[in-house]
């Protein structure tokens, strides 16, 4: 018998079988875990994002601290500067630095743990 091509052999091929009930559980479950891996993807985009601008905004705030710093060493390193100064212009000018100091003895002869502190005349001007 001759084989022809009628509509019922061509729509033999182009239909498929009526889905079962396991293919479209299956399908369900893929829609599913797509919808689910999408939502946690956007989650993860998202803490990435946020981690991000936390650690922008704390790596601003460690800029302004260490201009800050930076500022004060300056400060301190010009105070330092003129107390050095100071001191080294007094040095030649000082007499508790040119006399020969007294002996221990009469420094600590009068210190007791009773008594009031009573400074040292080397140290008082």
């Amino acid at each position: 018998m001759p084989h022809s091509s009628d509509s019922s052999d061509s729509s033999s091929f182009s239909q498929s079988p009526p889905p079962s009930k396991q293919d479209s559980s299956d399908d369900m479950r893929k829609v599913q875990r797509r919808e689910k891996n999408r939502i946690a993807a956007q989650k993860s985009r998202l803490r990435q994002t946020q981690k991000a601008d936390t650690l922008h905004l704390e790596s601003e705030d460690l800029e302004r601290q260490n201009a800050a710093l930076r500022r004060e060493i300056k400060q301190l390193t010009e105070e330092m500067k003129h107390f050095t100064s100071m001191l080294n212009s007094h040095e030649p000018l000082c007499s508790i630095l040119t006399s020969p100091p007294p002996p221990p003895e009469v420094l600590y002869a009068t210190h007791s743990f009773h008594q009031p502190h009573i400074s040292s005349p080397r140290f008082q001007h």
